[in-house]
């Protein structure tokens, strides 16, 4: 049994180590306290006055580096239990120890994404999964490799949030995003023009793909409702194309459509009950029978009726060319 594939990404750059993660955890915890709307009111009691009560994310760091630390033999040895035996508090275990891994890899993205929270639970999901496939008999420790996975799950939820308008969809957009700015440096940097088709090559995806993710990271999200300029009144929704069909065109299909019915019901008095149930309940029906269902009615097979469908597609297209013009069709 190996240890599942690791996400690809190569633009993650190394964790911060300890020593960095406590400078940054006692800084937000500084932070947060600081902050007026995460005190609760003062209210004097007996001449003294309530203590300062620390915002919930600075109250979580200070937990998670509580944790206990595990050496490799001990996190060797609840990973085979996990695995083996589907030991649920080997894995508590392991979870629990590697929560200040999460909030270490979360605060490297502070700058990038405000919500802190949200990031550590996406990253808390990745850990779960990193366990999941993780296989001890690699000699690889635990946080080393869930590091990929909790990253990779930072990464796809800043990807889906960060912006209103997604552009990271699909696998191959994702990989774009994640390394398309610095391919194009690399060969600018050895004289080569980075066309389209040059860096689908390179990626091994659609030149579409590679025109899509370029425009998405040249330009920003913008609202709707925001003013065209600094001096205008009018906004981004007043000029942007109408979707729906103009009022002429619904009026123009609203009468073809009256004359195809009109038409179809004059040609159902010139079938017989077959062909008249293949219309009815087939060809017009907005939830049409199966030709099983019809060939049971007529006791013939469902090819047959497929048959007499097939012919009476012909007949119709046919009367309806002839009732309303060439331009109609079945």
């Amino acid at each position: 049994m190996s240890s599942g594939p690791l996400p690809p990404d190569d633009s993650l750059g190394a964790p911060v180590d300890g020593e960095e993660f406590e400078a940054v955890a006692e800084e937000l915890i500084d932070e947060q306290a600081a902050q007026p709307e995460a005190s609760t009111a003062l209210v004097p009691v007996s001449r003294e006055r309530l203590p300062v009560s620390i915002d919930p994310l600075a109250r979580y760091i200070q937990q998670v580096r509580q944790a206990e630390e595990l050496d490799p033999g001990v996190e060797q040895e609840l990973a085979r239990q996990y695995r083996d035996r589907g030991d649920t508090e080997a894995a508590r275990r392991l979870i629990t120890a590697n929560l200040r891994l999460v909030v270490k890899l979360a605060l490297m993205y502070r700058r990038a994404f405000r919500n802190v929270w949200d990031l550590i639970q996406e990253g808390n999901i990745g850990l779960m999964e990193a366990l999941k496939r993780y296989d001890p008999e690699q000699k690889v420790r635990f946080s080393t490799y869930a590091a990929w996975w909790i990253k990779a799950y930072m990464l796809k939820y800043l990807l889906d949030n960060h912006r209103l308008v997604r552009v990271g969809t699909t696998n191959a957009r994702r990989k774009l995003l994640y390394n398309l700015r610095k391919e194009q440096r690399k060969l600018a940097a050895e004289g080569i023009q980075a066309t389209p088709k040059l860096l689908a090559e390179r990626f091994g995806v659609s030149e579409e793909d590679v025109v899509e993710v370029d425009k998405a990271l040249s330009s920003r999200d913008v609202s709707v409702d925001a003013p065209l300029g600094e001096d205008s009144r009018r906004t981004f929704a007043e000029v942007l194309p109408a979707e729906q069909v103009s009022v002429e065109e619904q009026v123009s299909v609203a009468e073809l459509r009256e004359k195809v019915d009109r038409a179809l019901e004059a040609f159902k008095k010139t079938v017989g009950p077959r062909d008249r149930a293949l219309i009815e309940l087939r060809l017009a029906a907005d939830e049409p029978v199966t030709l099983q269902e019809l060939g049971n009615r007529f006791g013939v097979t469902r090819e047959a009726m497929r048959q007499a469908e097939n012919k009476l597609k012909k007949k119709l297209a046919v009367y309806l060319r002839e009732q309303l013009g060439e331009d109609v069709s079945l």
